[in-house]
């Protein structure tokens, strides 16, 4: 037996959680998922788990007017950098780079562009911390995106407690703050709100697929060194994803033990079908090994089949570190111009 009932009113708890062709129906049988309605009960419990982990998904109750101030624009090439706030809700701004190409053509698409773990904060994307290739969101811009790029909470500008605000995770308010940034793309007048992705490197990673699993206005995810499986992750201590700035359930109620987590990234993946999805997974990557990435594309593989999406799963594997190189980089962008059937723009003058 793969799964089983948690107490009443809990979602059903998978011991195999790399086994995503499954689903536990009202009477606490596995059943086979044969077609996309049993999909989506499996999905439905993935979701739920992951909110006994990370805390509830604030409901729309929550939202106030985006109520964008620009504090700093600055002309590059190709683009103007505005540096904003904007309100996630009541009381609470986050500082965001919102970045404009120069010459628009009718609406452009949007970019979520989630930072990595650097005290720079939003400013890595930019182009403005101490590493070269993370600058993504400068180069989307460039290549014709509207792109939003917010500080995480406690990084940049974005001192703030999460706890004292009601929250159960960082993790959780992350996710808010960045549904809160695909609301405020698609209310503006430049942006062609059906057309909106998500991207990150390593912190960022993960954050664009927890966006892009609670957010389906998010229709292409990129993510780069962001997860693997968390029986691979650091041999298995998730220590490192139970601290304030992340999930502080998984040491306090779950142990740090992945075989107690109610869910995990094979799932997480999967629960983004039949959206794109593109990989960067180092060979050297020290933070997430990438046999237990693969071990997440071949859970979510099934899934993408079933949903007709068998080619909108993709993954390279470069032999690198942690890193996200320009070639990669440049791969990721043409996946995302396909997906959001956008026509780069050609240099940066």
């Amino acid at each position: 037996m793969s799964a089983e009932a948690n107490d009443k009113g809990k979602p059903p708890f998978y011991l195999d959680k790399s086994n995503v062709m499954v689903y536990t129906d009202a009477g606490g049988a596995l059943r086979p998922v044969e077609s996309p309605a049993d999909w989506r009960k499996r999905r439905a419990h993935i979701l739920a788990n992951m909110q006994l982990v990370m805390g509830e998904t604030p409901g729309d109750e929550k939202k106030v007017p985006p109520d964008v101030r620009v504090l700093e624009e600055v002309e590059l090439p190709g683009c103007v950098r505005k540096k904003i706030t904007f309100a996630s809700e009541e009381g609470d701004r986050v500082p965001a780079y919102l970045t404009m190409p120069l010459k628009l053509e009718g609406k452009a698409p949007g970019m979520v562009c989630l930072h990595p773990t650097s005290p720079y904060g939003k400013g890595m994307v930019l182009g403005l911390g101490d590493k070269p290739n993370r600058q993504y969101g400068l180069e989307l811009a460039q290549r014709g995106y509207v792109t939003l790029s917010p500080d995480y909470p406690t990084y940049g500008d974005y001192k703030v407690d999460v706890y004292t605000m009601g929250y159960a995770s960082a993790t959780m308010k992350g996710i808010w703050n960045h549904m809160r940034a695909v609301d405020l793309l698609q209310s503006m007048p430049e942006v062609d709100g059906q057309r909106i992705g998500a991207i990150g490197h390593s912190l960022g990673g993960h954050n664009a697929l927890f966006l892009a699993v609670f957010d389906a206005r998010v229709r292409v995810a990129v993510t780069s060194c962001g997860f693997n499986a968390f029986p691979k992750y650091m041999g298995g201590n998730l220590a490192g994803w139970s601290h304030k700035g992340y999930m502080p359930r998984i040491a306090k109620v779950y142990g740090k033990d992945p075989a107690r987590m109610p869910f995990d990234f094979t799932e997480i993946l999967a629960a983004i079908a039949p959206r794109p999805v593109f990989v960067n997974a180092p060979t050297g990557d020290s933070n997430f090994e990438v046999s237990g990435v693969r071990d997440c594309l071949e859970a979510a593989a099934p899934v993408y089949a079933l949903l007709g999406a068998r080619e909108k799963l993709a993954a390279v594997h470069p032999n690198c570190a942690h890193d996200f190189p320009p070639e990669i980089r440049e791969a990721a962008y043409a996946f995302i111009d396909k997906a959001l059937n956008h026509q780069p723009q050609t240099g940066a003058e």
